[in-house]
């Protein structure tokens, strides 16, 4: 609802919005102003201006922008020379290139690795009886050190010697997958295009949307366990935590963490209890285990096929850093 002070349109019954470009659909959104300052001159003798950034949080009967230290400004109207909205402030985690997220996680999975210039190739035995997609593939992100031709020869004879189909994990939308698609790779025929999206979170910023979890409840209880990966670097270990009801585990999840850094994965739930909350209780315990040592990020990668998944991961804090797709040579 608008002020009956509020100028507006005689046509819509819309609040105007000046010719700077700003008016009531900014509120709620980060903007840059530029404004007079009056009584002061500027270095060529005209009028002084001075630039302003923040969230506008009103715009009747002027402006009000608060500004990243917390402090409100007020802006009359008629100061006003330009504004505009601007993208967000990226976080922490959105300016770690996508190369080194994918990286610290694939530096979690035991197995054999390889380089060719950015390109790391890895192999890593089976989990849980079935072989994992980003513990076997390349991670394409950049540039190899030989002629693209070259270098995909040396990866699917790299991979044929450890009986190893040859795939890439590639940036969606990039310059390299783009190259790869020209030299005729596809998605693999049981991955059916869907794209994985790479999440990023601060631990401490988690568990504080979190906040507090029973570990009890009518559904049972809630315990975490850890150890070394077996065949991993001495300094990897895995934490898993359970969710369990008359002496069945009914949710679970597992971190692999190595210095600040934790991955966290095969989070389930039983069919019978899904949409109870179990899932926050095992990422919780998660969070709650790989805070004592120290970790500081976490990441998961989510298909984005999966909504529930997706959302849940949302309304716990987790941010989308990228989404990334799988390629293998058309047979």
């Amino acid at each position: 609802m608008t002020s009956p002070d509020e100028p507006q349109d005689v046509n819509s019954g819309s609040p105007v919005t000046g010719a700077h470009g700003l008016g009531p659909h900014v509120v709620g959104t980060r903007i840059v102003v530029r404004r007079l300052v009056p009584g002061e001159t500027g270095p060529t003798g005209g009028p002084a201006f001075t630039d302003l950034l923040g969230v506008a949080e009103g715009w009747w009967p002027d402006l009000v922008v608060r500004r990243a230290d917390g402090t409100a400004v007020t802006v009359p109207h008629a100061l006003i020379v330009s504004g505009k909205p601007v993208p967000p402030r990226a976080s922490r985690l959105q300016r770690v290139p996508g190369r080194e997220v994918q990286r610290r996680v694939r530096g979690l999975w035991p197995g054999e690795t390889a380089t060719l210039g950015d390109w790391l190739l890895q192999v890593s035995p089976p989990h849980e009886g079935r072989v994992r997609r980003r513990a076997n593939s390349v991670l394409a992100y950049g540039s190899p050190d030989r002629p693209l031709g070259e270098a995909l020869a040396a990866v699917e004879q790299w991979y044929a010697a450890r009986d190893r189909p040859p795939e890439l994990c590639v940036p969606l939308g990039s310059a390299e997958e783009t190259a790869l698609r020209d030299a005729g790779w596809t998605e693999p025929p049981d991955f059916d295009g869907h794209a994985v999206a790479v999440q990023v979170g601060s631990v401490a910023r988690l568990r504080r949307a979190l906040g507090p979890v029973d570990g009890r409840g009518d559904t049972g209880t809630a315990e975490t366990r850890r150890g070394p990966v077996e065949g991993a670097a001495p300094d990897v270990e895995r934490v898993r935590a359970s969710v369990t009801a008359d002496g069945h585990r009914i949710a679970s999840g597992l971190a692999d963490l190595r210095g600040d850094w934790a991955c966290v994965h095969d989070v389930r739930t039983d069919a019978a209890y899904r949409r109870t909350g179990l899932a926050r209780r095992v990422v919780a315990g998660l969070l709650g285990e790989v805070a004592e040592r120290g970790v500081t990020t976490v990441v998961l990668h989510v298909l984005t096929t999966n909504a529930p998944a997706l959302a849940l991961y949302a309304g716990l804090g987790f941010e989308e850093h990228h989404t990334a797709t799988y390629l293998a040579p058309r047979r």
